[in-house]
């Protein structure tokens, strides 16, 4: 069974790309804007920015798996009606 993506699946994908572009171009991009003031200050602020995208990103995966599993609980669900309605079929033969 094909699953058409919703808007907010397509969002939610966007987001989560752009949270990992964030971690990584953000970070590598900070630590060599700060790299003048000292590797160390440096490599502490881009650690900041770097755990921030990863801390969006892990939110986009969380908020995909609740979808994915709203999903499966909906196929779940449809198929327990659906053998509910075969044993009442059969049950007055």
């Amino acid at each position: 069974m094909l699953h058409q993506q919703t808007c907010f699946e397509k969002l939610l994908s966007f987001l989560q790309g752009a949270s990992w572009a964030l971690a990584i171009a953000g970070g590598g991009y900070t630590f060599l804007l700060f790299l003048p003031f000292g590797f160390i200050i440096a490599s502490i602020i881009a650690l900041f920015i770097f755990l921030a995208g990863c801390f969006f990103a892990i939110i986009c995966e969380m908020a995909q798996l609740q979808l994915d599993k709203l999903d499966e609980l909906k196929k779940q669900t449809h198929f327990l009606e659906k053998l509910s309605l075969n044993d009442q079929t059969l049950s007055h033969h």
